[in-house]
């Protein structure tokens, strides 16, 4: 990943890695309001802030329209993304955190400055592809795997899946998964689909059974054998 040619904020750092996310989600153009909700920060002082990134070159901001990273504004929020991923693998792998524990601290963990720090990091890890949550970690030049999952709610009777991600991170999801036994890497096989409420009776690794409601199956991503 290319040296970073400016000298970047905390703040600076988070609002980068928040575009980047929406932009994913939503598409190029993320508005202010969009930005704000993300951040919790009022839209006067989003649209106050983001005018002085735009003059750093950072991103680019057109009234009435919202803004979009540059390609060094992006360069910096994949370092920032495969800092945070990358010490939670280490939290998960190395000091027993469940995967539902580590976001906020990798949030502090990210703004390391120390590049060799990182790439030792990485290096002490085996190169992991993904973080906890199945979220796929970017190397050092901003690149990612290959990524071919999808959510389960578009598979259909009979589909033999690999449960590889999340869509949803927040802590009573990650607990509700932990608590019902369904981990990363499960083979979740759909035996029925109920038509009412479209919930899915899965099969897991051959062995259980349980009945997933719609809200559930559309955050689990998965990958199909």
């Amino acid at each position: 990943m290319p040296k970073q040619a400016v000298m970047t904020s905390l703040a600076e750092e988070n609002y980068l890695k928040s575009i980047y996310k929406l932009q994913e989600k939503y598409g190029d153009i993320v508005t202010t309001s969009a930005l704000a909700e993300t951040l919790e920060i009022n839209a006067a002082s989003v649209t106050d802030f983001i005018k002085k990134m735009a003059v750093k070159k950072l991103i680019s901001y057109e009234k009435s329209r919202g803004v979009r990273l540059t390609e060094q504004g992006k360069q910096i929020a994949l370092t920032i993304i495969r800092k945070h991923r990358l010490w939670e693998v280490w939290l998960v792998n190395n000091l027993g955190f469940k995967w539902d524990e580590v976001h906020e601290i990798a949030e502090q963990l990210e703004h390391v400055v120390s590049n060799e720090l990182i790439e030792q990091l990485d290096k002490h890890l085996g190169y992991p592809k993904a973080d906890p949550h199945g979220d796929l970690i970017p190397d050092a030049k901003g690149r990612f795997a290959k990524n071919s999952s999808k959510p389960l709610l578009d598979h259909k009777v009979g589909d033999k899946t690999r449960f590889t991600g999340v869509a949803e991170h927040s802590n009573s999801f990650l607990q509700y998964l932990t608590k019902n036994n369904i981990k990363l890497g499960d083979e979740l096989v759909v035996e029925s689909i109920e038509e009412f409420d479209h919930s899915f009776q899965v099969k897991i690794n051959r062995k259980e059974r349980k009945l997933l409601s719609k809200d559930v199956v559309k955050n689990l991503l998965v990958a199909s054998i």
